[in-house]
């Protein structure tokens, strides 16, 4: 459940218009593609699980295949994306308040953090139990939603037969053409990322490798059902020129079904992903900031625990890094907001990159040594990992030429780069500090 908290989200709830917009009926096609991608990462990530149960964050996989940069580099990238998920999903759930409680964006924001900060401050168990019960919601949301949407399209319920027609009855199937469809899959890749959570939290179970080794069995089911067939749906119900951007393709397929109340019902519906989406924000913001700190690469204050075994120096920085992107989001200049959360645009996927090859050299290290290989092992290695590794770098050239893309890609880029160039910085004062007191 807690996987589902992290890949099922506003992504696929709003997101997705853009998706259909751009890629037309076809683009349920680019999410499967991105699910497969998907299902090989976390198919190396149990294969490392496995192999090294010491490990306690999904990052620090980098760290011990490419050595102390690469965990630097991808604990910090990895930090600041969950970190400013943090004031996005809040000022995204004040705005779904506001049609309830009459209180500035502001108020309800703050309102959000703190009941946030409260649930993550108790224990990993009151994290996991709030996870349990909304993501709990929007399973049952969306299965529901494919049963009526399934029975429409089949002609089942509808007024005129099935309804399947519309999959090419408006420019066909790729209106746009095919590059359209694969220009989906950057979108596709922020959206179902999340996965990874579980590796995290799995670090506070008694059996966390053979957690992520289960995960991985059964996420590109829930991928498929959960995305590439609601998609399917949605295209298939409606026609996929009648989407509008920012606005939820599922009430709007919910109002063609003749669901009464479709609006309120999406609106409470993706309330819950948000509320899901900012609470894993926060316990893996706060968790990647432990295992930092845990290795000389954040303030050691944060690696103190509190009686119930919570970093709480962590969770109050998740909290107050929350505040300040709520204010500079409805207080400040749009464009202080704009800039950061463009900063983690392509940041997700630096990420997955540096764990992808830190599986390759990890798995050609115990070959090497003649070791014995773990029993969950990457699928006709080593050409799929090679495969995942040119797929990645090629959604991130698709960014580079693509319009809409090109700004986030480019900041990206430069955070990545001001990262590297502070662990170097980083190193060269440890040095100092280090021969400093060899001297004394």
């Amino acid at each position: 459940m807690i996987s589902i908290g992290g890949i099922v989200g506003a992504g696929l709830f709003v997101g997705s218009s853009t998706s259909i917009l751009t890629g037309g009926p076809a683009t349920f096609i680019a999410f499967a593609i991105t699910g497969m991608l998907i299902l090989m990462i976390m198919r190396m990530l149990a294969e490392m699980a496995e192999a090294l149960p010491t490990v306690r964050s999904f990052t620090e996989f980098a760290r011990a295949g490419l050595g102390a940069g690469a965990g630097f580099v991808a604990g910090w990238l990895y930090w600041y994306v969950w970190v400013m998920t943090v004031p996005i999903e809040a000022i995204a759930g004040a705005k779904l308040l506001q049609a309830w409680i009459p209180l500035s964006e502001l108020e309800l924001g703050m309102m959000l953090m703190a009941l946030m900060t409260a649930v993550n401050v108790l224990s990993a168990r009151s994290y996991a139990e709030f996870e349990f019960w909304f993501a709990s919601i929007k399973v049952a949301a969306i299965i529901v939603f494919i049963t009526l949407a399934g029975a429409y399209a089949c002609g089942w319920t509808a007024p005129r037969g099935n309804t399947f027609g519309n999959l090419t009855d408006h420019g066909g199937f790729a209106p746009h053409g095919w590059i359209a469809v694969l220009a989906v899959v950057p979108t596709a890749f922020f959206s179902m990322t999340g996965a990874e959570i579980t590796t995290i939290a799995a670090a506070e179970s008694s059996q966390g490798g053979r957690a992520v080794a289960k995960l991985t069995t059964s996420v590109i089911g829930r991928i498929m059902v959960f995305y590439v067939v609601s998609l399917f749906l949605i295209v298939a119900v409606n026609p996929w020129n009648t989407v509008h951007s920012g606005e939820s393709p599922f009430t709007l397929t919910l109002k063609t079904l003749g669901v009464p109340g479709a609006q309120t019902l999406m609106s409470a519906i993706i309330l819950t992903a948000v509320l899901s989406s900012m609470n894993s924000a926060f316990y893996v913001s706060s968790r990647v900031l432990f295992t930092l700190a845990e290795h000389g690469d954040a303030p050691q204050a944060l690696v103190r625990l509190n009686a119930r075994r919570v970093p709480l120096g962590s969770v109050c920085v998740a909290a107050a890094a929350g505040i300040l992107g709520i204010l500079a989001a409805t207080e400040a200049p749009a464009v202080i907001f704009d800039f950061l959360v463009s900063a983690s645009g392509a940041l997700m996927i630096f990420v997955y990159l540096m764990i992808v090859t830190a599986q390759v050299s990890l798995r050609n290290q115990r070959e090497h040594r003649g070791e014995r290989a773990p029993s969950v092992r990457m699928w006709l290695y080593p050409w799929t990992s090679y495969g995942a590794i040119l797929a990645m770098v090629g959604v991130l050239i698709a960014m580079a030429f693509t319009r809409s893309l090109q700004r986030d890609f480019h900041i990206s880029c430069i955070t990545l780069v001001t990262t590297a160039a502070a662990y170097v910085v980083v190193k060269r004062l440890r040095i100092v500090t280090y021969t400093g007191n060899t001297s004394r």
